[in-house]
């Protein structure tokens, strides 16, 4: 016989409550997704604002790649500057991008671009993007050479090293230490174990400072350290200073704190012993000033350019930014001028507000008298010759600390060491410390990298 089934009273009831909590849940469930309807629009309208803002900011860093000293998008007049933004698919307006350029400060390349997009839909909705480009300088390196490279046990780097040659490295670094060369034949001038094959990078630095090491990496056309000098020696003879031969020893700049040069004529030398450079050429020439004629003492001019057709003296305490050439054109080899260095140059601050290059056609060499303890705040630049202090026999010195960037194109030494590693001649203590200042806001007239703009900072509303 077929059994009946029946549904109990409670359970009924049970279903029946089910039933409405479930409704109840609902009911805001329904509300949210009716409001998410209702929002679809506004949020798509928002994001395509984003995006026409982010096209604003991609077409300006096109026109700075192809005009890259237009700060005005073409135009004569300041802006901001309109741009009507099409769909590629309808070919329809959809909306527009308005793009305010602030133009480098002095001294800077560093370019800001602020673009701020709406939709056609809903132009109250706006979106804003602020972006910055600059163009890095050459003094991007904290050390750059066109030859081989000898860091010692001693010395520090702090900051990017390249070598278009090969380097030995037995110091202190924390940035990239790069050869371009995957082996090279290591020259005597590298110490025990060369003459010999070695790697790119090699020495006996700590584990964590190879870690630092790369090579082979692309050369640096170290030609392109070659500052236009003519245009530098117009700009000095229409607003900055021009010093032509001076018939005497050359000229010495003592700049002073309250961003003045003091500007002398050096008339005698002070007599030393017979030095070698760093490819054992001997030099009889004395490196320091015995006896001084002041000419002038005037403000660093504007354009921050001193250029001089003579050997030069420089020291001091700058204020403010300046590029010191020391150059003859055309350019040849046995009279070319060469920068000397005496004394400390410091800057007045290290802040950025105060920078100093030195670009000397032929060498850059510290003097034979110079402090057993000295400071150099500065980029320098030998076009054509070595950045050293020549050896003298048992003439020792305590310390040297760079703060800026070198840039050599023969080789460099501060320290001269035996075939014991001991030190023989110059400063037995080497700091190198990069001046991150200069990457974006060099000296005046500094030779740039080739790169061209690169992003540096990316903000949205």
């Amino acid at each position: 016989m077929k059994q009946m089934r029946y549904i109990r009273g409670d359970a009924l009831v049970g279903m029946l409550m089910l039933l409405f909590i479930f409704s109840l849940m609902m009911v805001p469930l329904i509300d949210v997704v009716r409001k998410e309807v209702q929002m679809g629009p506004g949020r798509i309208n928002h994001e395509q604002a984003f995006q026409i803002a982010e096209a604003g900011i991609n077409y300006y860093q096109w026109h700075l790649a192809h005009f890259p000293v237009d700060y005005r998008d073409g135009t004569t007049t300041p802006g901001p500057y309109i741009h009507t933004y099409t769909d590629l698919t309808t070919g329809k307006s959809i909306g527009q991008y308005s793009l305010t350029i602030v133009p480098p400060a002095v001294g800077s390349t560093i370019v800001t671009i602020q673009s701020t997009g709406w939709t056609n839909a809903n132009p109250n909705d706006k979106r804003t993007i602020t972006a910055q480009y600059g163009i890095p300088s050459l003094a991007q390196f904290s050390f750059l050479s066109n030859d081989v490279v000898w860091i010692g046990a001693g010395e520090t780097v702090s900051g990017k090293l390249q070598s278009n040659n090969g380097v030995r490295f037995d110091g202190v670094g924390n940035a990239p230490i790069m050869s371009a060369k995957s082996t090279y034949y290591c020259p005597g001038s590298q110490g025990s174990p060369c003459q010999s094959w070695q790697n790119g990078v090699w020495g006996g630095a700590a584990p964590a400072v190879r870690s630092f090491w790369q090579f082979p990496v692309p050369a640096v056309d170290f030609s392109a350290l070659t500052a236009n000098l003519s245009s530098l020696k117009a700009t000095a003879q229409s607003g900055g200073i021009y010093l032509s031969p001076s018939s005497a020893q050359g000229y010495s700049l003592v700049f002073n704190s309250n961003g003045t040069v003091s500007i002398y004529k050096v008339t005698n030398l002070a007599s030393h012993p017979t030095g070698w450079d760093v490819y054992g050429v001997a030099h009889n020439e004395y490196t320091d000033y015995k006896n001084r004629q002041l000419l002038s003492t005037p403000a660093i001019p504007a354009n921050g350019i001193i250029y001089i057709e003579d050997n030069v003296w420089v020291e001091g305490t700058v204020k403010g930014r300046v590029m010191v050439a020391a150059a003859k054109l055309p350019y040849v080899a046995n009279s070319a001028p060469t920068i000397y260095i005496p004394k400390n140059i410091v800057y007045a601050a290290k802040d950025g507000t105060s920078v100093l290059g030195l670009l000397a056609q032929n060498n850059i060499v510290i003097t034979y008298n110079a402090p057993s303890v000295l400071e150099i705040d500065a980029a320098l630049i030998a076009q054509n010759g070595s950045t050293q202090f020549f050896y003298y026999p048992g003439n020792i010195k305590t310390s040297i600390t760079i703060f800026g960037s070198i840039m050599s194109y023969g080789q460099w030494t501060w320290t001269w060491v035996n075939s014991q590693n001991n030190v023989t001649s110059g400063y037995a203590t080497t700091n190198d410390t990069y001046d991150k200042n200069l990457l974006y806001s060099p000296p005046p007239s500094f030779p740039l990298s080739t790169s061209g703009y690169q992003q540096i900072s990316w903000s949205s509303n």
